[in-house]
């Protein structure tokens, strides 16, 4: 009954603050479609000079090929000081540079071109170079074929290239970003609401109300919990159904019977963590920089980015301590991938660990700091 009372409290608080209302809302709606629309890692009309001192068949069919959707050709240019001024005004990100004897040493068979690329976008300039290697490889096999008699070709022993890719064979940025951006919010939900929740009790003096009561640490911890649980429970169909799979078209491979109550778990898990937080900080200024202080760590260590299999040792190491790592592995394994608990036993058996082990903390610190 005391228990009932503390959730129905909290629950009361959470419903009657409209900013936090609407901040919700968008978090899995708003920031969803954003991240999903707004974000991409696909090089699309990167904007390329041409510098042609040849001027022949060869350079013309070579620079035919730099087309849209990848490149947009703006300018052809006849000196080295008109290639400075482009990319220096940043009008133009990329120049390709032809040399004046490329026919000549075409058929030599060592023909090179230069390739000028502004690499302070480091990811479209990387993916940017991806492209260019490509065209100038399929150009070269091309040249080679028409130098090599057909019969000839077909005694060389080959090897031939096809690759599929599985899950997402259009490597669309958007199903990726967008389930990462509902991943992320659940996590930075989870955590603000929880701990601003209790910080909000220590701002208005009302902590030492909560502690004259019969009500146990665990009670009152439980009951800023629910309020948020129950919140993402009644959001997240909405970015599931409404979002991913309604403007993105994300397919949901996987079982929602078995993501949706290992999510809520999550949820668990890191609004535990606020509450870690919460005994910790003074005020709501100082809960907001230690969750940046947490959260940006974990992002960056959550295999999202980069596989964990590729960070440095250590690195490695303390992405085992994050439980958004696991969340993220498992979120991807199940919708994405459509795998069951026989691959994602372990990573629901870290967030369920670790939740245990923040709540059991958090209670604990609790305890030893307002309880004494």
């Amino acid at each position: 009954m005391r228990l009932f009372t503390l959730i129905k409290k909290e629950t009361l608080h959470l419903i009657r603050d409209k900013a936090l209302i609407f901040i919700l809302l968008w978090a899995f709606t708003g920031a969803v479609y954003t991240s999903g629309s707004g974000f991409t890692m696909e090089v699309r009309d990167f904007p390329i000079i041409i510098y042609d001192m040849s001027k022949t068949m060869e350079s013309r069919e070579l620079i035919s090929r730099f087309q849209k959707p990848y490149f947009k050709i703006i300018s052809y240019i006849e000196s080295d000081k008109e290639l400075l001024q482009w990319l220096d005004s940043g009008k133009a990100s990329m120049a390709v540079v032809i040399p004046p004897d490329v026919k000549r040493k075409i058929d030599r068979g060592g023909a090179k071109i230069q390739v000028i690329i502004d690499g302070t976008m480091s990811m479209s300039a990387t993916v940017a170079v991806a492209y260019v290697s490509e065209i100038t490889y399929d150009y070269s096999v091309e040249i080679l074929e028409r130098k090599i008699t057909e019969k000839f070709i077909k005694k060389l022993p080959v090897i031939e290239e096809r690759m599929r890719v599985q899950f997402n064979p259009n490597t669309l940025t958007s199903w990726f970003m967008s389930m990462l951006e509902y991943f992320n919010m659940i996590t930075m939900v989870s955590l603000l609401v929880t701990a601003a929740a209790m910080v909000r009790e220590k701002e208005h003096g009302t902590i030492e109300q909560l502690l004259v009561t019969p009500v146990r640490t665990w009670e009152i911890f439980i009951a800023k919990i629910i309020p948020t649980v129950f919140a993402i429970a009644l959001l997240s169909p909405i970015s599931i159904y409404g979002i991913l799979k309604g403007v993105f078209n994300v397919p949901l491979r996987g079982n929602i019977l078995l993501f949706y109550p290992v999510m809520l778990f999550y949820a668990f898990t890191i609004s535990s963590l606020g509450l870690v937080i919460s005994t910790v900080a003074r005020n709501l200024a100082q809960s907001m920089m230690l969750m940046l202080v947490i959260l940006i760590p974990m992002l960056f260590l959550s295999g999202a980015w980069t596989p964990p299999e590729s960070m440095q040792p250590l690195m490695r190491y303390l992405s085992l301590i994050s439980p958004m790592r696991y969340f993220i592995d498992f979120g991807y394994s199940v919708l994405f991938k459509g795998n069951g608990i026989k691959y994602v036993w372990h990573d629901i058996l870290g967030i369920v660990f670790l939740g245990v082990i923040l709540f059991g903390f958090s209670v604990y610190r609790f305890r030893k700091t307002f309880a004494k």
